[in-house]
């Protein structure tokens, strides 16, 4: 009988071990994707793709008869698909790798449908999507969603830092929390329900459980919007705190997750954003402007009338990011106080103008990426606002049950991973930020 005992030292290593130096004229084995060869002759040179990068190996010509990496059937098959795994000594510093073997792995059936080895891939996103398995192999695409971890991951730490809980909430739900037409209904064992637009019910429940929640989850939208911004599933990062004094603390906490972020990606995603040629924002600080003098401000500078004085139309959205990146160098801006009538009925109505609420946007480079705000916590007072709106307190008792045992002034906010990604990349469409994108036309792969 065997035994798990953990996990074993294999005999290959891997791109950090290389790093190290510690292997340096040793004979080492490495596993990875053939992703090109160059042949050159006397020399050729195997690159192989990992994980965390490429790896040039060094494959010399012999005279004939002598002994010989088993080179044979890499050069038979597709060249840029084979895993294989290939022997050497390390050298350093570069030309490369010089190999004594190559073992293929697995021998693909078909030729790449499009060279991933290329730096770029200079095709359509529609191939890109269409291809997306393949296509994601290519260096610049992995790199896209490297930084996209990032993000998540500094998220996640920093909220653990500030005492979070990480928490997860249902996707399959009686009721949406925005309410609204845009939901997709399911049939659940003969009841109805629909796939969750948010998890703002659940995280403020845990926050009667747990003070400050977060959560990193997909949600739906059945939106049919075919937009360069809009998704019908997107990844949401969400946070919910208790005992704030006002919503300023959810945005000074939004404020400081994002230094952070900055940071992290700066030490450890160095290399992603070469790449992508990519320059971080500076979000030493981020302004605040109210809804309503923002809209006054690009009216003025930009001769631009108001339309919608309850909402913020996607080309004043761009002139509010265009306005402060002018006068304040910044690539963001907290915009607040929205209208009542445009936001959930659980956000907190502004005391002194009840019209208004305690609420935000983050605009990030003139795009919307963060919805936040104060939520109200009263029984009384929310079950007013929803009788106001014609609402019925009985559909939702489930939710309305922490606020009548008892609820603390708390807050949150919900950021848009794939639009954040997609301004952070200065991409023009979020589905290139996506890595496998579900909207409108799209279901597959």
């Amino acid at each position: 009988m065997e035994f798990m005992k953990g996990i074993q030292r294999k005999e290959t290593v891997e791109l950090a071990d290389l790093l190290s130096g510690d292997y340096t004229g040793k004979t080492v084995s490495l596993n990875g994707a053939v992703h090109t060869i160059r042949d050159m002759g006397e020399v050729s040179f195997v690159i192989l793709r990992k994980a965390e990068g490429l790896v040039q190996c060094v494959l010399r010509a012999v005279p004939e008869g002598a002994a010989q990496p088993s080179a044979d059937d890499l050069k038979k098959n597709p060249p840029s698909s084979s895993p294989a795994r290939v022997a050497g000594a390390p050298c350093s510093p570069r030309p490369g790798n010089p190999l004594s073997e190559i073992r293929v792995l697995s021998v693909p059936a078909e030729v790449l449908p499009i060279a991933v080895s290329k730096w770029k891939l200079n095709t359509s996103l529609e191939t890109k999507l269409a291809l997306r398995p393949i296509t994601l192999r290519n260096p610049m695409e992995r790199a896209k969603f490297r930084i996209q971890e990032g993000i998540v991951r500094g998220f996640r730490d920093f909220l653990y830092s500030q005492g979070f809980t990480e928490i997860r909430t249902p996707k399959i739900v009686a009721r949406g929390a925005e309410g609204g037409s845009n939901v997709f209904r399911l049939d659940y064992f003969n009841k109805k329900a629909e796939l969750g637009q948010s998890p703002q019910f659940y995280k403020q429940t845990m926050v009667g459980v747990y003070d400050r929640v977060f959560e990193a989850a997909p949600v739906f939208r059945a939106e049919k919007h075919n937009t360069t911004r809009h998704l019908n599933e997107y990844t949401s990062l969400d946070f919910e705190m208790g005992y704030i004094d006002g919503f300023e603390d959810v945005m000074a906490m939004e404020t400081a997750m994002l230094q952070y972020v900055m940071k992290l990606l700066s030490e450890e995603y160095e290399k992603e954003l070469r790449m992508l040629k990519v320059t971080l924002p500076d979000v030493t600080r981020i302004p605040a402007v109210t809804f309503k003098r923002a809209k006054e401000l690009v009216s003025e500078k930009y001769s631009r009338p108001i339309r919608n004085p309850y909402d913020l139309e996607p080309e004043e959205e761009h002139l509010i990011g265009r306005y402060f990146k002018e006068e304040y160098e910044s690539d963001f801006v907290f915009v607040t106080h929205y209208p009542s009538k445009k936001r959930p009925f659980y956000a907190m109505d502004d005391p002194h103008d009840p019209k208004y609420t305690l609420s935000f946007d983050l605009l990030f480079k003139g795009l919307e990426i963060t919805t936040g705000g104060q939520r109200i916590h009263d029984y009384d007072t929310i079950i007013k606002k929803m009788e106001k709106r014609g609402m019925d307190p009985e559909e939702l008792a489930s939710y309305l049950m922490i606020f009548k045992y008892g609820m603390p002034p708390h807050g949150g906010l919900g950021i848009g991973l794939e639009r954040l990604t997609m301004r952070l990349l200065d991409e023009q469409n979020v589905r290139e930020t996506t890595m496998f994108p579900r909207d409108v036309t799209r279901l597959e792969p």
